[in-house]
């Protein structure tokens, strides 16, 4: 973790602004945190601790913010980051949070030079120099739609920007193969838009296929929520995120 903070001002933050205990034990049973043994429960509490100190919420449409809200949300933003560092989720620091879903309009220029207008319902988005929004409804019960998580999708998308913008491949570490990497997810990502194409029955979000963008945050969501899914039906996929998010969450839910 760095973000430049000095060990001082670190344990100043740790020691006076941590996560309450009432409300850690209420959010250390989210699904995406299941199996994470007590060494690794600690880091992610002293890493969404300072996620907290970074970022700023603002509840939309009257909503009030409160303590659990703004845990509930860092802890899904910190499984990411568990094992890389917090300056994934720099040089932004606002969280906009609505009751739940919310429109969005816009105007966008496709490769051909024509404008489209969209106007639709969303549960989160994410800009690349600006705030993440979401839904609290969605961030709130992950587990209603199991295998879905709007937060780790957004924050995904997060780390993805960094490099080269949303492309589906985030910057990777010095261990890991560009090639490797999109060989896998071209390989992986092609197939998967065949069986939506087919409007054959698919084992993860049919949005995946929208971009590979897309595919890389909802392979994501489900490198978390489903990881054993994950490792049966994409294990090159499975084998590439373990690279880089530095975890393997089957192994944790063995």
């Amino acid at each position: 973790m760095s973000w430049s903070l000095t060990n001082w001002h670190r344990n100043r933050i740790l020691q006076h602004e941590g996560i309450a205990d009432a409300v850690w034990q209420k959010l250390i049973h989210l699904r995406c945190l299941k199996g994470l043994n007590p060494e690794e429960l600690l880091r992610l509490r002293e890493c969404a601790t300072l996620f907290l100190h970074d970022k700023k919420f603002y509840g939309a449409h009257e909503l009030e913010i409160t303590d659990e809200m703004r845990a509930t949300i860092a802890l899904q933003a910190c499984i990411l980051i568990l094992n890389l560092d917090l300056d994934y989720y720099r040089n932004w620091s606002q969280i906009i949070v609505y009751p739940g879903e919310f429109m969005l309009d816009y105007d966008y220029e496709d490769e051909f030079g024509i404008v489209h207008h969209v106007q639709h319902a969303a549960s989160g988005e994410a800009w690349s120099d600006g705030p993440v929004i979401l839904s609290w409804q969605d961030a709130a019960e992950p587990a209603s739609h199991v295998g879905e998580n709007v937060v780790i999708h957004e924050f995904a998308h997060k780390i993805d920007m960094l490099y080269e913008g949303p492309n589906g491949c985030p910057e990777l570490h010095a261990n890991m193969s560009a090639y490797t990497w999109h060989e896998v997810f071209s390989t992986a990502y092609k197939k998967f838009c065949r069986q939506v194409d087919r409007q054959q029955e698919t084992v993860i979000d049919p949005y995946a296929a929208e971009s590979p963008a897309e595919f890389f945050a909802v392979l994501s969501e489900v490198f978390f929520e489903l990881p054993l899914v994950t490792q049966e039906h994409f294990p090159s996929v499975y084998e590439q995120l373990a690279l880089f998010y530095r975890q393997d969450p089957a192994k944790r839910w063995r």
